[in-house]
């Protein structure tokens, strides 16, 4: 009687478990592998084993134990033995051609927060395949009305700008106007500021600063603050600005400016991008870009202030050089001292000014995020889940109702970060890109 008992017992307990296998129609599925746990900045481990990632369309549906597909479900890519993460983001680069476009998604790079200028040129919107684009604009350039403040950011979200950068001119007041109605309407906002400092601008809760060489500029007196916030852009070794990076290369470590300006940083909910690439060139421990493979694909024409294709480095005239290259090693103490002091960190390659490249130059930017003390896996969240975080975008992370763009990685980034450059599948909008067919010019 026992033994018909358990055998009807074990006969409804397959039933069941028979009936509860899934398959799911018109989906694409990543079943197995590691999924890496990139949240909280990086300082969360709940990394997921043994788990299948639904995609419909362009979007994760779920994600579900793997056991619980069915034996008939299709369309699956085998991750055992791999590691998974969302598509890397690039939070300040231009795509000037379709050249430009492979080589971010070569690189891993789904999403792009494009930025154009007289320097970079015009972004190019037409680029198939490409990453998402998620374009800035900007307010402050030059003095402008309170209304003019208000109908350009207006006119800019009309015209599809999820990005607001907010520049040097934009006084304490105007700051706050205009960082206020940019959240209002959804909008992002990043500070490179000068008539306003930046403790201001986190105070206001501003939700990024971008460059090392920028947002420093609470280290320096206020005379020297504004002087830079009149002439923000002049490469002449005279002018405001260079003054000002001469004095930062001056700081020593422990400097009383520096550290409470750190202090501030980690004590406030805003986030910094190095764009550690424009000055990468100029550091000792550089790699010549041009020997990655995807380089093959670039015009050396197109790319402003490249590196010599044999050195790697920059062919500047010799005095300029060296203002750059201490410039670039005391840059390097200077964040240092920022991450020790608990500032968050998005990452964003600067593309394509100063020799900086598409794809290629935000794995200098990881690079040197690593060399400055972030582990892996907070190296791995800024440029993944911190964009969700900083400014609120719906990419960045592997979760149900988040844009399908992951990686697939043979190797663990958590080990090297260089693995992120190893052998990969890549997802893009829910679809598996040929990564071999990029190479082609």
């Amino acid at each position: 009687m026992c033994k018909k008992i358990l055998f009807y017992l074990s006969l409804i307990t397959l039933c069941l478990s028979c009936s509860t296998k899934q398959t799911y129609t018109d989906a694409l599925i990543i079943k197995g592998g590691t999924i890496i746990d990139v949240s909280n900045n990086g300082t969360s481990f709940n990394d997921l084993t043994d788990k299948a990632i639904i995609i419909k369309a362009d979007t994760i549906f779920n994600i579900v134990d793997a056991v619980s597909l069915s034996s008939e479900q299709d369309n699956i890519i085998d991750a055992s033995g791999k590691y998974i993460m969302p598509g890397l983001t690039d939070g300040f680069a231009v795509i000037n051609n379709q050249n430009y476009a492979n080589a971010f998604l070569y690189m891993g790079i789904t999403d792009v927060i494009g930025v154009e200028s007289f320097r970079r040129g015009k972004f190019y919107h037409d680029a198939n395949p490409s990453p998402n684009i998620h374009m800035l604009e900007s307010v402050g350039d030059t003095p402008v009305s309170n209304q003019q403040i208000l109908d350009s950011i207006h006119k800019l979200y009309n015209n599809g700008i999820e990005v607001l950068l907010m520049m040097y001119k934009l006084t304490p007041s105007q700051l706050e106007l205009a960082h206020n109605e940019a959240k209002k309407l959804g909008m992002g906002t990043i500070g490179e500021l000068g008539f306003t400092s930046y403790k201001k601008g986190m105070n206001l809760g501003v939700d990024t600063f971008v460059h090392t060489t920028r947002y420093s500029l609470d280290v320096a007196p206020d005379s020297m603050a504004v002087k830079v916030a009149e002439q923000p852009f002049s490469n002449d070794l005279g002018s405001p600005k260079w003054r000002y990076y001469q004095y930062l290369t001056n700081l020593k470590e422990g400097n009383k400016a520096l550290v409470n300006h750190a202090k501030n940083l980690g004590n406030s909910n805003s986030y910094i991008m190095p764009t550690f690439g424009l000055l990468y060139l100029d550091m000792p421990f550089s790699k010549n870009p041009w020997n990655e493979k995807i380089a093959s694909i670039i015009d050396i024409n197109d790319v402003n202030r490249p590196a010599d294709k044999i050195t790697g480095k920059h062919n500047y005239p010799p005095e300029e050089l060296a203002a750059y290259q201490k410039l670039g090693f005391n840059e390097l103490m200077i964040e240092k001292t920022y991450y020790k002091n608990g500032a968050h960190y998005i990452s964003g390659s600067g593309t394509d000014v100063w020799g900086t490249m598409p794809g290629i130059s935000l794995h200098q930017e990881l690079e040197v995020l690593s060399y400055i003390g972030l582990t892996n896996r907070e190296v791995l969240a800024t440029s993944t889940s911190n964009f969700n975080d900083a400014f609120g975008l719906r990419f960045g992370k592997i979760v149900s109702g988040f844009k399908a763009n992951i990686l697939i990685l043979d190797n663990n980034p958590l080990d090297d970060i260089k693995h992120l450059k190893g052998s990969k599948i890549l997802i893009l909008n829910g679809v598996q890109i040929d990564l071999k067919a990029l190479l082609k010019n």
